[in-house]
């Protein structure tokens, strides 16, 4: 029973989101689960090198590929485009 409590908790205790009483808990728990233990040990490493990495910056060119790529698979896309207000008619009030 335990032991799928620590497994929703993996993830949690590789973000170092657990409170360091739970994740010493966790830590005794694994010595004898092999596969908790597997899993513990890859999801850190994972975040700590995705933290470690530089941020992606997102490019108009980026944005262009992307759409290429989606109109190449016959995807239909129709950007939203601001309503331009000089088209607009003002109606008087009337009193």
């Amino acid at each position: 029973m335990k032991q799928d409590f620590y497994r929703k908790l993996v993830d949690m205790y590789a973000g170092g989101e657990l409170p360091e009483e739970l994740e010493q808990e966790m830590e005794w728990a694994s010595f004898g689960d092999p596969e908790l233990s597997h899993d513990m040990v890859t999801m850190r490493k994972t975040v700590e090198l995705l933290r470690t990495m530089p941020k992606p910056e997102f490019t108009e060119e980026s944005n262009q590929r992307i759409l290429m790529k989606l109109y190449s698979k016959g995807t239909e896309i129709v950007p939203k485009q601001p309503t331009v207000l000089y088209l607009q008619y003002q109606l008087p009030i009337q009193s």
